[in-house]
């Protein structure tokens, strides 16, 4: 996975010290499919990940990594799901943890292949016969997936709905 710059900056200053990051999980909708991506890394199906780059505006990092890793055209619809990632240990000892903003976001255009190295494959999958996706995912998809029209948010394990 390409390390964004600025990062690679910060890993000069900080070593392999646990960074706290902004990312953003962007859940692609067109009709009744979703787009996921398998993972080049763990070889897992997941929807479009990444990291917010310093100054840009979290949807449009959402859209922007769509665009990045599956050459898809999207449209946020509304922010989904708040949460925080478990700690990451990265193969060469660097340290993470996540905080992540899902979005729903809607198909404009663009039929989806593996864009930039980061993934394997990239498709389209009815959403009552999804494969098989990481636990963490799945409350991800879950909100995006649903048409509440409020965001919603992780305590603990729990997926809380406002209201």
């Amino acid at each position: 996975m390409p390390i964004p710059e600025f990062i690679l900056a910060l890993r000069a200053k900080v070593g392999s010290d646990p960074l706290w990051l902004s990312g953003v999980t962007a859940v692609v909708h067109r009709d009744d499919e979703v787009l996921l991506v398998r993972r080049a890394d763990t070889g897992e199906w997941t929807p479009v990940t990444g990291i917010i780059d310093p100054a840009e505006q979290p949807a449009d990092a959402a859209v922007r990594e769509v665009w990045e890793e599956a050459a898809v055209h999207a449209v946020p619809e509304r922010l989904a799901l708040v949460g925080v990632s478990e700690p990451v240990l990265y193969a060469n000892g660097d340290r993470a943890q996540y905080l992540d903003l899902s979005f729903r976001l809607r198909w404009v255009s663009g039929e989806p292949h593996p864009a930039d190295g980061e993934n394997t494959e990239a498709r389209w999958f009815p959403r009552d016969r999804l494969p098989p996706i990481p636990a963490t995912m799945l409350p991800r998809l879950t909100a995006a997936l649903d048409d509440a029209s409020t965001t919603r948010f992780l305590a603990g394990d729990t997926l809380v709905t406002p209201g």
